[in-house]
């Protein structure tokens, strides 16, 4: 019976403990009025504030000169790694998470009946996925067109991108001219 008397003590001590901290900030608050500052007190040159302009996102080079020594078969594979997972590539193959790419370059945005794609594409119904267009998109889906559905966070490397666009004219039977 001592024992139990003596964990009730220690829970006690513990809770009392709390109690009194909680109360003891209270009355502090009360006492000292803290007031929280509206901006900071030192600045330290060259980190960004606030109150700063985003930095303009940096332009893309153009994608149309190094198609001509892009690789269609690590196309092809960074396609089946990166893309293959919510999208098709075979001509009238179905729609996944993301619409079937067979025929993509040139086509317009938006170019799958049927799919649900997002405010953001279907306002560019009218515009076609040009090299440069595709170039953007691969680059930051989300930069591209804010708003749109596409979890894919954009591929980095430049030549991947020349790499796997030579793959998508190369199941665009309607492609622009090399």
């Amino acid at each position: 019976m001592a024992t139990n008397l003596e964990g009730n003590k220690i829970v006690a001590a513990v809770l009392t403990a709390g109690i009194t901290f909680a109360v003891a900030g209270v009355i502090g608050r009360q006492l000292v009025h803290p007031t929280m500052p509206h901006h900071a007190a030192m600045t330290v040159p060259g980190e960004a504030t606030e109150a700063a302009a985003p930095a303009a996102a940096p332009a893309l080079d153009p994608i149309t000169p190094l198609l001509a020594s892009a690789d269609v078969a690590a196309g092809q594979q960074v396609a089946q790694r990166q893309c293959a997972s919510c999208h098709s590539f075979n001509e009238g193959g179905r729609a996944a998470v993301g619409p079937n790419l067979y025929g993509i370059v040139g086509a317009k945005h938006a170019h799958m009946e049927g799919f649900n794609y997002s405010q953001a594409l279907r306002g560019m119904a009218d515009k076609p996925w040009t090299y440069e267009e595709l170039n953007a998109w691969i680059h930051s889906p989300r930069s591209y067109a804010a708003g749109n559905r596409m979890s894919f966070a954009g591929l980095a490397n430049t030549q991947q991108r020349a790499n796997l666009i030579a793959y998508l004219r190369s199941i665009s039977p309607s492609a622009p001219a090399p």
